[in-house]
């Protein structure tokens, strides 16, 4: 009674008002799982294809009516009868179906919307909840949430050159409080911002896209929101930096702009940069810190900074084994950021996770800055005890759904759930008081 019986695609809106891809997946028990794929702004040059139709009279070229019929008329007749249970199955028929490197045939979003729907509906046929369908009995560790509070480089219309500004409440005995503790300063923020006489606009992720003049005035404008919130600083509260560089790398060299002047660093002055940074603040992790291919420059900065901060790649690895495997081997990351759509099925995934998990590094599960009401990730995080998730602001509803979902999943554990705090940054964890 697993077998599929039919799968239908359609096209839907993101959160930015983009066309995405959304899957039902129906088994012939009559039970059925439903999917919607997330779309990326900053994107790695070796994700996997999304397939948008280029017909500049829909939607300017965005829709997905190619991917959609990719999936109602090839990929639902390659799949009619396969056992839902066979995860891998599925996904090896799809990638196989597709032919190419990077899924650019069918396109990675009709994959993954199907992939991701297949599970689902195996998980409601079997009447547990995702996360135990993916992770099994040993699924019990709620993530850190590492919340972008203050927007910036393509993610918001400003001049900061670093795209992300994170709160880290790592200083929480339980993700509720976790929780609360993010919302807490998010809303202090927000404060703080209008006695400024600041916009309070946000941008893609939620977070605020005020004018300022540098990356440091970002920080010290979360930091004063901490305090106002009656929280310490680098105890209960900790900041996460994503400057995603490559969108400021050129040459060799990284040009930024703040304060409407350009300075133009080579990766050794970046890496000094940042070691400045983490000596003056709270810093916990920098994610995509250098440029995608930049490994040098990565492997400089884990040699400065391995042993104090988590430093992630992203577009370096596009939750890819070949790239992540290349970066094990350049000692350039201790963390990676799990992206379902940057490879484009969930078993491809978990071999991400699992090889990242295996070099003792840490797996950060990640949403996009295109979502949608879809929950995957939130359950996604405590399959696999990642301990950390990055899912934006406590703010609109397609990233607080993640939250609200997390907050489901630690009631239905009860006294089985875990939450392991700074200690969910392993090594580094314990260096900090």
């Amino acid at each position: 009674m697993s077998e599929i019986a039919e799968i239908k695609a359609r096209q839907i809106l993101d959160s930015r008002g983009n066309p995405t891809i959304s899957v039902k997946v129906s088994l012939e028990s009559g039970v059925s799982g439903i999917s919607c794929v997330p779309s990326g702004a900053s994107t790695g040059e070796y994700e996997a294809y999304e397939k948008r139709d280029n017909d500049n009279s829909s939607y300017f070229g965005k829709s997905v009516h190619s991917a959609v019929e990719n999936v109602n008329d090839i990929i639902a007749k390659s799949l009619s009868g396969i056992d839902s249970y066979n995860q891998r199955l599925v996904d090896d028929i799809m990638i196989n179906l597709d032919g190419t490197p990077n899924k650019s045939n069918l396109g990675a979003n009709a994959i993954l919307g199907v992939s991701l729907a297949v599970a689902i509906a195996s998980a409601q046929e079997l009447e547990i909840p995702l996360y135990k369908y993916i992770g099994g009995v040993n699924a019990h560790i709620l993530p850190v949430p590492m919340m972008n509070v203050i927007n910036g480089g393509k993610h918001a219309n400003n001049l900061l050159d670093f795209q992300e500004f994170m709160i880290v409440p790592a200083g929480a005995k339980y993700f509720d409080e976790a929780l609360r503790m993010g919302a807490e300063v998010y809303q202090k923020l927000k404060k703080v911002l209008d006695e400024r006489k600041m916009p309070t606009s946000v941008g893609d992720e939620g977070g605020f896209a005020p004018e300022l003049q540098n990356n440091a005035e970002a920080i010290l404008l979360i930091l004063e929101a901490i305090e106002k919130a009656h929280y310490t600083p680098g105890k209960d509260i900790f900041i996460a930096l994503d400057p995603a560089a490559s969108e400021f790398y050129s040459n060799g060299k990284y040009t930024l702009k703040e304060a409407g002047r350009e300075t133009v660093l080579d990766s050794s002055e970046m890496v000094d940069m940042y070691a400045g940074f983490v000596e003056k603040f709270p810093i916990i992790s920098i994610e995509d810190g250098l440029a995608q291919d930049d490994f040098n420059g990565f492997s400089m900065l884990m040699k400065e900074l391995g042993d104090k901060i988590q430093v992630v790649g992203d577009d370096l690895t596009v939750t890819n084994i070949s790239r992540i495997t290349k970066a094990i081997d350049a000692h350039a990351i201790n963390s990676v950021l799990i992206k379902l759509n940057q490879i484009g099925t969930l078993s491809e995934t978990m071999d991400a996770i699992q090889l990242t998990q295996k070099n003792n590094m840490t797996a950060l599960i990640s949403h996009r800055s295109g979502e949608t009401e879809d929950t995957t990730i939130a359950d996604l995080a405590v399959a696999v005890n990642s301990g950390l998730i990055k899912t934006g602001a406590p703010a609109r509803t397609e990233r607080v759904c993640k939250y609200n979902r997390l907050l489901q999943i630690e009631e239905e554990l009860g006294p089985n759930s875990k939450f392991l705090g700074i200690k969910a940054f392993k090594g580094i964890g314990s260096k900090i008081s």
